[in-house]
């Protein structure tokens, strides 16, 4: 009787457990169906508010979900205080990344030109000068050690107009704007056409009677006027900044720097174009081997570097939209830059994701355009072939990746360097990848097969690269790079080249076709050529991918 009462007792609790274990269950799913309900129609309690038809792709549900911010919840439309919060810090985090991607141009010709300054180039009559050429010292964009640069600024918010007197024999020569937007070009690719001449440079508030000249290589037509009371044949350009950089190049002669010296200390004069104005006397300061740096910072200084330009320069020298875009994070002319700390905070994080992006579009970019060949990994530094990177068949705009992917790695800007013009100018090409597409590692050893007759009336150089730092990789040698007049290179009986990257020379014969790399650091290339001919422009000649030495 006990044993039968006993399970009496259980069947009971069992009963009792199973019954409430139902009525869970039946609740659960009554829940889950009026969550699955929400899910499936959450515009349902919206429309019932409505007298009339309304589409709901112009209705906010309350609850929203996005991958990047979360859940968004809002009550008929109206976002809760917590998601007005999350909305704006993102706005403003996207404010930031926009300003580094499309200001990395004006925040690395002020970085060039205080580092300039802080080597003793102050004034538009102190010229830095690579006497015995740039080395792996200087933090320089994607310099290179095959010809003798001359570079300097004006500041016509100052001295107001200048005058720039380029000697006969100068190679490639750019005056850029603060935006780093070409003004005009001098020397080889300019008016002058490599024989010299006078070049008048009027400031954006000019007013004048001087009018800009044409100043093309195919329109090279001067016009006479009084340059400090003398009649000249001067060609005018007239820019929309009053500092702008003035870089020079010289071209080795027999391998040597001392012709290319020695023209710009004798003909190379930079002075006010008013002779009321006091002309200083050149000074030539050779910068070969110190140590300073012209690069962008990659932090929250960059919005620093950005407010000075901002300040100092006219008000219309960038347009409406852009300044509109630097206003929304605080930058605004006449004003301090002074962003409280929760500002700072997602400015300091903008530029964070910023610098990732443009390292990626810069070394690795998606855009097949950039690519040169079908079939490898170089790819152009002026994608698209337009200095201004606007699409040339008019329907895209400007490439803004395509402006970020140059001036992260590159500095001078100009036509020369983009459009097709046999013999004239310079041409780069970029390499990152090997031909299996993976990154260059300075502790692997690589071969890079040059093709016989390079199509360069001038010549051709290969200069390895930091890409932390894209400047010259600090190694052993000083110079990383090869150059086709200067080095006495071991060619093969067809007449072409292999060159070697690696820690340590393939042979000791090979040697001078070494280029050392660091193990534990990446690398890349360019690739360049001075006076690049047509078969370089029509792809009859290639350049080949960088091959793995296993």
């Amino acid at each position: 009787m006990k044993i039968i009462n006993k399970l009496i007792v259980v069947i009971a609790v069992v009963t009792t457990i199973m019954s409430c274990s139902n009525e869970t269950k039946k609740s659960e799913e009554k829940v889950t169906s009026s969550e699955n309900s929400s899910i499936e129609d959450p515009y349902k309690e919206i429309l019932s508010k409505y007298n009339t038809d309304i589409p709901t792709e112009i209705l906010t549900p309350d609850v929203v979900e996005t991958e990047r911010l979360g859940i968004l919840n809002f009550y008929d439309g109206m976002p809760t205080e917590e998601t007005v919060k999350k909305v704006y810090d993102n706005l403003d985090f996207m404010r930031g990344v926009d300003v580094f991607l499309n200001f990395i141009p004006m925040a690395s010709v002020e970085s060039m030109r205080t580092g300039l300054a802080d080597i003793g180039a102050t004034d538009y009559n102190k010229v830095a000068l690579f006497e015995d050429l740039l080395d792996s010292r200087a933090l320089f964009l994607t310099g290179n050690s095959t010809t003798v640069y001359a570079v300097s600024f004006i500041d016509m918010k100052k001295d107001g107009a200048m005058v720039i007197e380029i000697p006969p024999g100068a190679g490639p020569g750019t005056l850029d704007d603060a935006f780093f937007r070409f003004v005009v070009d001098m020397g080889a690719p300019g008016p002058d056409r490599k024989k010299g001449g006078t070049y008048v440079i009027l400031p954006p508030d000019y007013k004048g009677d001087l009018k800009v000249t044409p100043n093309t290589f195919k329109d090279n037509h001067s016009v006479k006027a009084i340059v400090r009371g003398e009649e000249r044949n001067v060609w005018i350009a007239q820019s929309r900044t009053y500092s702008n950089w003035v870089v020079l190049r010289g071209f080795l002669v027999d391998g040597k720097p001392d012709g290319a010296t020695k023209m710009w200390k004798e003909g190379l004069k930079i002075y006010p174009l008013d002779k009321a104005r006091e002309r200083k006397e050149m000074e030539f300061i050779n910068i070969s081997g110190k140590e300073f740096n012209t690069i962008h910072a990659n932090n929250f200084d960059f919005y620093e570097e950005i407010a000075v330009v901002i300040d100092r320069e006219p008000l219309d020298f960038i347009d409406p939209e852009l300044r509109g875009q630097l206003a929304a994070i605080g930058i605004i002319k006449g004003q301090s830059f002074a962003p409280d700390a929760r500002m700072k905070k997602i400015l300091t994080e903008s530029v964070k994701v910023g610098n990732a992006t443009a390292r990626a579009v810069s070394l690795l970019p998606r855009n097949p355009a950039a690519y040169m060949y079908e079939d490898n990994y170089w790819y152009a530094g002026f994608i698209g072939d337009d200095y201004r990177w606007l699409d040339l068949d008019g329907h895209r705009g400007r490439n803004m990746d395509a402006r970020t992917a140059f001036f992260y790695s590159a500095t001078v800007n100009t036509p020369a360097m983009a459009l097709k013009i046999p013999g004239i100018g310079s041409n780069y090409a970029f390499g990152t990848r090997d031909n299996d597409g993976n990154i260059l590692k300075g502790a692997n050893n690589y071969k890079l097969h040059i093709e016989a007759n390079v199509p360069a009336k001038d010549f051709w150089s290969v200069v390895v690269y930091d890409p932390q730092t894209r400047s010259e990789l600090q190694t052993d040698n000083l110079f990383p790079n090869k150059n086709n007049k200067r080095d006495k290179l071991v060619y093969n009986k067809d007449g072409s080249v292999d060159l070697y990257f690696g820690p340590k020379p393939p042979s000791k014969k090979l040697e001078i076709n070494w280029i050392q790399t660091v193990p534990g650091k990446a690398w890349f290339t360019l690739f360049r050529l001075y006076g690049p001919l047509e078969p370089w422009f029509e792809k009859t000649w290639k350049l080949n991918d960088f091959e793995l030495i296993k």
